[in-house]
């Protein structure tokens, strides 16, 4: 039976961790461990999430609530010590304001990757995300569409796949720790090597069928949006050398007018 980590990181986010906590309770499937790392919050995180501690050990046996307090050195340190306190066989980061979209997320997941028999676990388990706004309406689909068949080349396009639909097996992810250099787009870096990884082992990256995460969209990226982005170009450097990622960086100012007036 596939158990699930879900690593939760909050610092001063008592506005919109609520909806996140929520949709992990709800979950269907019940061999889940919700590991919360929180900065040491100074306005109401920390009673919101100690509230649904109590409420799903009432409501639910099989989901295990894990709260750690303390200050940390930012979101990647934070998602560090989450990887080394988890247990489940895949962890997936939904940090808070992100959520998963049905009560049946985590039951379609585990659908989707058994109906591959294959005769060990996948890698990655990943699939699609929509984007929401702060009162969790749906936006539009995330613009990047993951492919059918991922490896960690893929990426040069940019990351296809979201954070938060990024299932990757435990025993790969925890010897992978989130690079603190940088401070925007680790995650980016982090997945590239956890294909690696999976490619090393000759091990599959498996597509779920479906949207498996709300990405809301005031997130630390799009806040960060600059500085993500110069970040994102050093990541692609280091992994796929300068010259693809200066003729990937000149395709992406190419093609925007192109892909704006697609959207509209």
């Amino acid at each position: 039976m596939i158990t699930f980590s879900i690593i939760t990181i909050t610092y001063n986010a008592a506005a919109v961790v609520r909806p996140t906590l929520e949709s992990v309770l709800v979950q269907t499937y019940q061999h889940v461990e919700h590991i919360i790392i929180d900065g040491a919050s100074t306005d109401g995180t920390l009673q919101a999430v100690e509230d649904y501690r109590d409420q799903s050990a009432e409501e639910s046996a099989s989901h295990d609530v894990v709260i750690v307090s303390e200050p940390d050195r930012g979101i990647y340190d934070a998602m560090n010590k989450g990887l080394r306190r988890a247990t489940g066989d895949y962890i997936v980061f939904l940090n808070a304001g992100d959520t998963l979209p049905s009560s049946a997320t985590l039951e379609t997941i585990v659908f989707s990757a058994q109906l591959k028999t294959l005769e060990t676990l996948p890698a990655v388990l990943y699939g699609d995300t929509d984007i929401v706004d702060g009162e969790g309406n749906i936006i539009g689909h995330r613009h990047l569409t993951p492919p059918d068949h991922l490896t960690w080349r893929s990426f040069k396009k940019g990351m296809l796949v979201c954070h938060q639909a990024f299932y990757a097996r435990l025993d790969i992810a925890r010897n992978i720790e989130y690079d603190l250099r940088y401070r925007h787009s680790s995650d980016v870096d982090w997945c590239i090597r956890v294909m690696k990884e999976a490619e090393r082992r000759d091990l599959p990256l498996v597509r779920i069928p479906a949207v498996i995460a709300h990405y809301l969209n005031e997130g630390n990226t799009t806040r960060n949006h600059r500085a993500s982005l110069r970040e994102r170009f050093c990541v692609m450097r280091r992994h796929y050398g300068l010259g693809t990622t200066l003729l990937m960086h000149a395709w992406f100012v190419v093609s925007a007018p192109f892909r704006q007036i697609k959207k509209e």
